[in-house]
């Protein structure tokens, strides 16, 4: 598969994985804030409120795990910029002093693994 393919169908299966990202929260009584927060220093998939806590949702979506479970993909780098990410998000909002924690949701073979709490940086 041409580069530009495989591009393509990565860029494919995250969107349908964010989209099945948000349906999940939202069974489960999320508050969608905002998809695909974007700043210089990153991107957050999901925002969502669960009861007081602000989440930053991230998605990760795969269709087998010859490259190890999704959610091992958010290595401490990517923790970092996640949280630089939220911080702007707070701030912008007026929300600092909002508690608020980072999830992971892993989607493999369509299945789901909501991962709360995932990281504290």
């Amino acid at each position: 598969m041409p580069a530009s393919q495989k591009d393509f169908h990565k860029k494919l299966l995250g969107s349908v994985g964010e989209k099945t990202a948000v349906k999940y929260l939202k069974s489960q009584k999320y508050k969608i804030l905002e998809t695909n927060y974007k700043r210089s220093t990153g991107e957050i998939d999901i925002i969502a409120k669960d009861g007081d806590y602000i989440v930053f949702v991230e998605v990760k979506t795969r269709t087998s795990d010859s490259y190890g479970m999704p959610s091992e993909a958010v290595n401490f780098k990517k923790q970092l910029k996640y949280l630089k990410t939220a911080e702007f998000y707070l701030l912008e909002k007026g929300l600092n002093d909002t508690p608020c924690r980072f999830d992971v949701i892993e989607i493999l073979g369509g299945q789901i693994n909501h991962i709360n709490n995932a990281f504290c940086v």
